[in-house]
């Protein structure tokens, strides 16, 4: 059998629920830095528990929080990768890695953040138009 190029427009995962420590200070992390990638927030609070969820991704007020979490969201451009990472930095967040080029594979443009259960949380931009580019 052969090897198959990977389709990066199918999704495998239907969705994830991180558990906050202090759940405003998570909700405030999420909707700061998805903000520039076009990622709104879709609903807050159930009936039986306080959820913020961004697309897929479900921020949980439960105890214990999520750690060591690397989560990677899908960039539309290189300035939108910028743009996530000023503006988690401007909120007061911190950088776990400036926006750049990566050597994890040709054209991979990345930045990250860190949420503040110290999850590493990333946007991607796969330029295809730089394939070449590795730093």
């Amino acid at each position: 059998m052969g090897e198959q190029a990977w389709d990066w427009s199918q999704h495998v995962v239907d969705h994830v629920e991180v558990h906050a420590g202090d759940f405003d200070a998570s909700v405030r992390f999420y909707a700061t830095v998805l903000a520039p990638l076009g990622i709104p927030s879709l609903s807050e609070d159930s009936e039986s528990e306080r959820l913020m969820s961004f697309t897929r991704v479900n921020i949980v007020d439960r105890q214990p929080p999520t750690t060591g979490l690397h989560l990677c969201f899908v960039a539309a451009s290189r300035e939108q990768v910028d743009a996530f990472h000023r503006a988690g930095v401007e909120a007061g967040f911190r950088s776990n890695g400036a926006p750049g080029y990566r050597q994890y594979a040709p054209g991979y443009y990345a930045a990250f953040l860190l949420d503040p259960d110290d999850n590493n949380i990333e946007a991607l931009y796969r330029d295809v138009g730089n394939p070449g580019h590795v730093s």
